[in-house]
């Protein structure tokens, strides 16, 4: 049976951590907009704030929809699974905002991410939970993880921050989603 919780407790805490993916849901309040669902990995990319608010490190690449959905709606659920372990399903229902590098909040967000702050970083994601919530999990299957892919990474570390930045202006999904809702503001201020 599923429980919800006032707060991410020690035990969530520890289980949030323990994982090496998590899942990212927003939608556009139209009807017909397209709803986004995301996978985000890379070691260190996401903390807990507190007891109800959690962040993570949004990186470029060809999309920016939980970014324009967020700034529309604020409307974001991120959801862990056990791969390992007990079957455990967590979700963290929320409100998010996306911090942008011209912010002044962002520079201390991010020194908060210590060696997981890399190249092509956009914006950190900051998410307070409104409602928390677990299930099951029973039908997860189990699955060995093996390594972290260093795709991204190796390639943005290969570009200068001049040349993110103009990648992320080249891409029509960076500038808005599908939907047209607007994503990235651009020009992307230099880091």
């Amino acid at each position: 049976m599923g429980k919800e919780y006032e707060r991410i407790e020690p035990r969530l805490w520890e289980f949030i951590e323990n994982q090496k993916i998590f899942f990212v849901a927003s939608a556009p309040l139209t009807g017909d907009g397209h709803v986004n669902l995301s996978p985000k990995g890379r070691q260190g990319t996401l903390r807990i704030l507190d007891d109800r608010t959690v962040a993570y490190l949004d990186f470029g690449g060809s999309h920016a929809e939980t970014i324009a959905h967020l700034r529309e709606n604020g409307r974001i659920t991120l959801m862990w699974c056990a791969f390992e372990g007990p079957p455990t399903v967590l979700r963290l229902h929320g409100r998010g905002e996306p911090v942008f590098r011209d912010d002044p909040r962002f520079e201390e967000l991010a020194a908060g991410f210590g060696e997981a702050d890399g190249p092509a970083l956009r914006a950190v994601i900051v998410v307070r939970a409104e409602l928390i919530s677990d299930s099951c999990g029973f039908a997860v299957p189990f699955m060995d993880y093996r390594s972290e892919r260093e795709l991204h990474a190796d390639y943005f570390g290969r570009k200068s921050d001049e040349e993110f930045r103009e990648y992320t202006g080249k891409k029509p999904y960076n500038i808005e989603s599908l939907d047209g809702l607007p994503a990235v503001p651009l020009p992307l201020p230099p880091r």
